[in-house]
């Protein structure tokens, strides 16, 4: 592990998450424009979502990350990262956010956790794996009753 490269996932990873605060500010997927986040994601970059959430799948390339983030916003009226916690290493970065969250389609509110291991290379995003703790309660808050 070199100093060097533990600064350049931190920096990159502060980066993005200040543009994502400044697209989503800017209104989002659909309103606003995903130039924003695209220089910190590699053009192959791959997102590895939990298959039991609403939003649960593999997210591929630049194009696959913006429907991401406009399915987000079909889930979720709000989904603020409260705190989070940066431990870089290398290529790798682990993140644990602390969310509070509100289902757009059924209202309920959660707060819960997320791990993310992201691997940064060349200065982008190229990987990023989201650990829940419950995804069967996110699920649930998420459902719209029949």
């Amino acid at each position: 592990m070199t100093t060097s490269h533990t600064t350049d996932s931190m920096t990159v990873l502060t980066k993005m998450y200040a543009a994502e605060a400044t697209y989503l500010a800017a209104g989002g997927p659909g309103r606003a424009s995903f130039e924003l986040l695209a220089p910190f994601f590699a053009p192959d970059v791959v997102l590895h979502q939990a298959d039991a959430l609403p939003y649960g799948g593999t997210w591929s390339g630049h194009a696959g990350i913006e429907r991401f983030f406009l399915t987000m916003s079909q889930v979720w009226e709000s989904f603020d990262m409260a705190e989070q916690d940066f431990l870089a290493t290398g290529e790798t970065a682990v993140v644990l956010t602390q969310v509070r969250a509100r289902a757009r389609a059924t209202g309920r509110e959660l707060a819960f956790p997320i791990l993310q291991t992201i691997k940064v290379k060349d200065d982008r995003i190229v990987e990023v794996r989201p650990f829940y703790w419950d995804t069967a309660a996110i699920a649930a808050a998420c459902a719209a009753s029949s």
